[in-house]
């Protein structure tokens, strides 16, 4: 109901307080609910939004509710030219996966939506408007390779994995108590995707590649079921090191810090750099951090694609925190979850 009321200003050139009315068709009892939402956010406005079945009502600052009616005749409103050229200059011909579409925004409201009436011409001219952007796109390197490549010696210029590599084996000559040592990632560079978790295990570390623990088994699982070509993507953690505590002979996981996430963000920065990928997967508080900056409503923002200075990222959870989950409708919730949005993922890379 959020994404798809629309409103038409109905008072429009008056000197009397603003006036709008919607009309929405809802699949579920969603009005009562979710009023609340709009009057917060237009709380300086009067409105309207009229269903079949019940009318909310706002009006001098109190919500009311009154019985259903039938589609209002509602005025032509300029602003909704304004937002068909706005939605038509921010569509992404590039991205453009029809099942996605309708999945985030289904076909049942398209008639109350006033942009709905330009997404056939935008989808039947998209393999053309693809064609125009990658002849007229510009020569410059992406912002974080930039950034990287800014942080180089005078006339250096930005190495390739092999040099990476053996930065970090010089690197790993002097290891940190309580520290293994530096994985970086694994997979075809440059990817369309690339995978970012937290840090390497102590399994990961012993052998020297990311994801080969429980972890990265699971991860694997539920790749597969969602039509996730791993072998196709680069896979790598926000934190290059693997940080442990001693009890007896045992390395156990000790969560990592900012410190070890900054420390992290130097390595990172290069192999995104390196991998150019149309879309970042960040699994678990760690890397959504270290991409967004913070992990704050991990479970409200999972599923979502959020735009950084790396690029678009899915936000979603770490096949470890479904691991410790100890109770298995919990565990099984998540990991439907989990599978959900990998799917998603699948579906944005062209």
């Amino acid at each position: 109901m959020k994404a798809f009321v629309r409103f038409r200003d109905i008072a429009t050139g008056t000197t009397v307080r603003r006036r709008f009315v919607a009309w929405f068709e809802p699949t579920h009892h969603t009005v009562e609910p979710t009023a609340p939402f709009f009057a917060r956010r237009f709380a300086v406005m009067d409105w309207m939004i009229v269903t079949p079945d019940v009318t909310a009502q706002f009006e001098n600052g109190t919500l009311s509710f009154h019985p259903g009616q039938s589609k209002p005749a509602l005025p032509e409103d300029g602003a909704e030219e304004l937002w068909g050229t706005y939605f038509c200059n921010i569509f992404n011909p590039a991205r453009v996966k029809i099942s996605a579409m309708t999945s985030e925004m289904p076909r049942k409201y398209w008639k109350n939506m006033p942009e709905a009436r330009h997404i056939p011409d935008l989808i039947a001219g998209a393999e053309a408007r693809v064609r125009e952007m990658a002849e007229t796109a510009p020569t410059l390197p992406p912002v974080r390779a930039a950034a990287v490549k800014r942080s180089l010696p005078e006339g250096r210029d930005l190495p390739d994995r092999a040099t990476l590599i053996a930065k970090a084996a010089e690197a790993n000559k002097s290891l940190q108590e309580g520290y293994g040592r530096i994985i970086l990632g694994e997979g075809p560079c440059p990817a369309p995707l690339m995978i970012i978790g937290e840090q390497p295990g102590d399994m990961e570390d012993r052998e020297g590649r990311p994801f080969v623990g429980p972890a990265g088994q699971l991860f694997d699982q539920h790749a597969q079921t969602a039509g996730l070509d791993r072998d196709a993507a680069y896979v790598t953690n926000a934190v290059k090191r693997f940080r442990f505590t001693w009890r007896g002979k045992r390395r156990l996981h000790h969560p990592p810090d900012r410190g070890d996430i900054q420390h992290g963000k130097w390595w990172l920065d290069y192999e995104i750099a390196l991998t150019k990928p149309q879309l970042i997967i960040a699994m678990g508080g760690t890397a959504v951090e270290a991409l967004t900056g913070s992990r704050q409503g991990l479970m409200k923002r999972r599923g979502s694609v959020e735009e950084t200075v790396y690029g678009p990222v899915l936000l979603t959870l770490h096949p470890a925190y479904i691991l410790r989950l100890p109770d298995p409708d919990r565990q099984a919730e998540a990991a439907n979850w989990f599978r959900e949005d990998l799917k998603k993922a699948a579906s944005l890379i062209v």
